[in-house]
């Protein structure tokens, strides 16, 4: 468990936050880091894409919104572009450590998915003073800081968005398998696919429908699939995080995923038990 940082020295309270992503467990996973590092701050709502993140943002006037990058219809960049100046906002996405030695410099902040407690403990900490200045600003400093501020979100989101195109253009992920089942080749889509999971010398491709083995390993898999679509639970394991129905305890204390239409569970290792914090 992570100790909480100190609330604000200025009364500030209650400040409130909105968390925008697609994917539900990483929604679960920064709630429940939020609740470690800050449990004064509320999270007033959640979204599931970039539209309902303006929606919602326009309605509850949130302090903070954490907002995803890559989501289906309105990008977090493209939903950020009509928030600018409204919310302080924090990018939540799978971009490299090229993207966060930029980021530390800049006014906004950006998180690694998933979310590590210690980094989002110096994210929340930024975010309190910043939250603090603009409490304490007198009247005729408040237009200075807005400009500032404005500026600041602009060149961010501008750097933001050639990062996102260079990472479109430099890195194509796995999109297919390829698997020989006797003497015909299959070709199997990634979004069919449940898990993998290591077998001796092969890997076994887990569909809702079939089973199949290939050669290659799970850790070529996991540097050439999309780290937003596959999760590594286990030394042996990677997941489809879409694929994920449910995550319980068994009576050892272990977590286990349960997955859509398929009976069989996987356990979730110790090392990789953050990816589920809140359970």
């Amino acid at each position: 468990m992570t100790n909480p940082i100190s609330p604000p020295s200025t009364p500030l309270t209650p400040l409130t936050a909105l968390i925008v992503d697609d994917e539900p467990p990483m929604r679960d996973q920064l709630r429940a880091r939020l609740r470690e590092v800050w449990p004064e701050l509320q999270i007033i709502a959640e979204a599931g894409n970039g539209m309902a993140a303006v929606e919602l943002a326009n309605l509850h006037r949130p302090d903070i919104i954490f907002l995803d990058i890559r989501m289906p219809g309105q990008s977090g960049i493209e939903a950020a572009r009509e928030l600018v100046g409204q919310s302080h906002i924090v990018f939540v996405t799978a971009y490299d450590e090229y993207a966060v030695q930029a980021f530390e410099q800049g006014a906004l902040d950006y998180l690694l998915k998933p979310v590590d407690a210690d980094r989002l403990r110096a994210t929340c900490e930024r975010l309190q003073k910043r939250l603090a200045l603009t409490a304490q600003a007198t009247p005729s400093q408040a237009p200075q800081n807005q400009t500032k501020n404005l500026e600041q979100n602009q060149q961010i989101m501008d750097l933001l968005s050639q990062l996102a195109q260079q990472k479109q253009a430099k890195r194509d992920y796995l999109r297919w398998i390829q698997a020989s089942v006797g003497s015909s080749l299959r070709m199997i889509s990634t979004r069919e696919i449940l898990f993998f999971q290591s077998d001796e010398k092969y890997t076994r491709v887990q569909t809702e429908t079939t089973e199949v083995l290939i050669r290659k390993t799970l850790k070529e898999l996991e540097d050439e699939l999309d780290p937003d679509e596959f999760w590594r639970i286990h030394r042996s394991t990677l997941v489809r995080v879409d694929a994920i129905t449910e995550v319980t305890r068994d009576f050892r204390g272990r977590q286990l995923i349960q997955l859509k239409n398929h009976p069989e569970k996987l356990e979730v290792s110790r090392n990789h038990a953050h990816l589920f914090q809140q359970m």
